[in-house]
């Protein structure tokens, strides 16, 4: 027995007759939205070899979305098909998932659902990202790796610095960091050390064995005295003041 009168089942009846005339009309008048149609037939030529790709990504994305607008006008309509034939069955407003009786009041608003509002499938979209998006976590984390302790190789961020060396349009107003005086200066960590780790690894001369030989005092092993990163006194080299 139903729990839906028979002038409830009437009005429901006549909506989704209403509904399903509509999306048929609307496929039919629409020509399944352009898709019977190329690509090229909606820009005129014979080929789009010469266009610029901007505008083939946008025809691109409108078909992806007019391919969206038919699926869902279909699996719309398919619905309503289920509903009309659960009508001449007997088992309309009955919940496929729980065999509850849906509401009056849910039919009113959509006609064609199959659920009640507890059992009905979650509208969200699925949590799918591509596998890529592992590597780019946070992003460009696959290319910057400065801040790993496991990595001390050549980065995406030493690839742009020997770009960046060649120069950019940039001028020293535009650097990151104060007082820029030279356009050699300017690239991201321009005083950084190349060819070894450590500072002192500079100045310090050693043999094919790492036995340390001698100390070369230039200006890397000055600054690094200066800056109290070392100590004059520990230098193996340093003269004693008679």
């Amino acid at each position: 027995m139903s729990h839906l009168t028979p002038q409830q089942l009437s009005g429901l009846r006549t909506q989704l007759l209403q509904q399903q005339e509509e999306i048929k009309h609307r496929l039919s008048n629409s020509e399944q939205y352009g898709l019977q149609e190329a690509m090229r037939d909606n820009t005129g030529e014979l080929s789009e070899i010469d266009n610029h790709p901007g505008d083939a990504a946008t025809e691109l994305y409108n078909r992806s979305m007019d391919i969206s607008l038919l699926e869902r006008d279909e699996h719309e309509l398919d619905d309503i098909e289920s509903a009309l034939r659960a009508m001449d069955e007997g088992t309309y407003g009955i919940c496929s998932a729980s065999g509850e009786p849906i509401p009056y009041e849910r039919l009113a608003a959509l006609p064609s659902t199959r659920f009640t509002k507890e059992h009905a499938p979650r509208q969200s979209a699925p949590f799918t990202r591509p596998a890529e998006e592992e590597l780019l976590t946070p992003p460009f984390g696959r290319t910057s790796l400065d801040e790993r302790d496991d990595q001390n190789g050549f980065d995406g961020e030493d690839a742009w610095q020997i770009v960046e060396s060649w120069g950019n349009s940039d001028s020293p107003a535009m650097a990151e960091g104060n007082n820029i005086s030279s356009y050699n200066d300017m690239e991201i960590e321009a005083d950084e050390t190349e060819g070894f780790v450590e500072p002192w690894e500079n100045f310090v001369a050693t043999d094919i064995t790492g036995n340390h030989l001698t100390i070369v005092k230039g200006n890397s092993y000055r600054h690094y005295m200066d800056d109290e990163e070392g100590d004059y006194l520990l230098d193996p080299t340093r003269k004693e003041r008679k």
